[in-house]
C-alpha cells in the first residue's frame, strides 16, 4: 500500500446458488475472473441510479435502435 492510501475493511458476502450463477455468468460475459470487480461495477450502477432518482432524474439504457428503458429498483 502506498503512502496516503487508506485501508478499507473487507466485507464477507454469502451468495445463494442463483446469485453465484449470475455472478459467474457475468464474469464469463465480461471476460474476467475478478468477481469483486464485477460486483463493484454493479453496485456503482445501482448507486448512480439511486442518486439520480433522489434528484428526480433517470438513468436509461438505450438499445441499438434508439429505444430507451429506464433503470428502476
Amino acid at each position: 500500500m502506498s503512502e496516503g492510501e487508506q485501508r478499507r475493511p473487507g466485507v464477507e458476502v454469502c451468495l445463494n446458488g442463483t446469485l453465484a450463477e449470475l455472478l459467474a455468468r457475468m464474469c464469463v460475459d465480461l471476460g474476467t475472473d475478478d468477481a469483486t470487480g464485477v460486483i463493484s461495477r454493479a453496485l456503482g450502477l445501482m448507486d448512480l441510479a439511486m442518486r439520480c432518482k433522489q434528484k428526480g432524474q433517470r438513468v436509461c439504457v438505450v438499445d441499438g435502435e434508439g429505444n430507451a428503458t429506464a433503470v428502476t429498483f
